[in-house]
């Protein structure tokens, strides 16, 4: 994440909408009342940079290219940068979910979620992920995907995948405005593993997740390279216990010998054992440090949460209080 000040968020507007530089030097420089050699230096600068930054692995942008740090989930924000909803506890017939589904007896309709997607953009929450429960039982996600698309907003979904065999389906979720995708993964469900083919051959960024539910490093070591060789570039990995920390370690290992990126941070469902946190801490009840903050949990029924399975702390509910009340709840350090 970079943070910008106002002049190179001004240049950062101009790349993406492809302003010809002439153009965005001219402007910029007429606001400002600098010289157009000026902004033109410091513009091809900052492009550099962040070129440099994309195409360059594992870069230090301290040492190399002189940004200041902030250290992570520091400093103050006006919005979390990210906004998980649980549209619904259901899940597939004969599935099994941790999802609290006697403790939440109402799912908001349609047209409340697109009051809550308004009242999180107008804040400024730039994304939203659509999960669960199984947030493809919804019939609405198609039109709650193109409604976050027409607002603006980033939008990922996270599923089991089951409903996504259908090619239709998955179609009409890309051309409504999807724009990432986790899928949790279960291994032994043969025909999941066309899908998870159709997914990578589509237009969209795609994380694989998998919970690690046995003790033998091997077989996951396997299942990384399966999923290495099917295509898959980036993948989530938790556990069902302390217990497995060996195999879910030795899974993290293969993920990065076969070039996948290790994605840690996106919601999977009450998992909160996983390497990163393994890594650092034994407390079996860890939550990553952002909750709250960096991102907050919205449950079906609309009541805000800063992180999925914190129940004990309600911090309001996004339909019916004033948003500004909810944030105030929020820790800001």
């Amino acid at each position: 994440v970079l943070h910008l000040n106002q002049t190179a968020a001004e240049y950062c507007y101009h790349l993406v909408k492809e302003t010809p530089q002439k153009e965005a030097v001219r402007q910029i420089a007429k606001r400002y009342s600098i010289s157009q050699q000026e902004v033109s230096a410091d513009f091809e600068e900052l492009k550099e940079r962040i070129n440099t930054l994309i195409s360059t692995e594992d870069i230090d942008p301290v040492s190399y290219l002189g940004f200041e740090r902030q250290d992570l989930y520091s400093g103050s924000l006006s919005a979390p940068y990210r906004l998980d909803s649980a549209l619904t506890y259901r899940t597939a017939a004969g599935g099994e979910s941790d999802a609290p589904a006697e403790r939440v007896k109402h799912e908001l309709n349609t047209a409340e979620w697109q009051t809550i997607l308004d009242k999180t953009w107008q804040a400024g929450i730039p994304q939203v992920i659509f999960t669960g429960g199984e947030a493809t039982l919804r019939d609405d996600l198609p039109a709650l995907v193109a409604y976050a698309q027409q607002l603006g907003q980033v939008s990922g979904l996270l599923t089991d995948g089951l409903r996504l065999a259908d090619k239709t389906y998955l179609n009409e979720l890309l051309q409504k405005g999807l724009d990432h995708m986790m899928l949790v993964f279960d291994p032994a469900n043969e025909a999941l593993w066309t899908t998870l083919t159709d997914i990578l051959d589509a237009d969209i960024y795609l994380c694989v997740h998998v919970t690690v539910n046995s003790a033998e490093a091997a077989d996951w070591r396997n299942l990384v390279q399966r999923l290495a060789q099917t295509g898959v570039y980036a993948l989530s990995l938790s556990t069902v216990s302390p217990d497995y920390k060996n195999a879910l370690l030795a899974a993290s290992q293969a993920a990065s010998e076969y070039g996948l990126k290790l994605i840690w941070d996106l919601p999977v469902p009450y998992s909160h054992l996983n390497p990163v946190a393994l890594e650092n801490r034994d407390d079996e009840e860890y939550f990553a440090d952002g909750a709250g903050k960096t991102r907050l949990y919205v449950e079906p029924d609309g009541d805000v949460l800063p992180a999925q399975g914190m129940a004990d702390q309600i911090l309001g509910n996004l339909l019916n209080d004033p948003w500004e009340l909810i944030w105030q709840k929020c820790p800001k350090a």
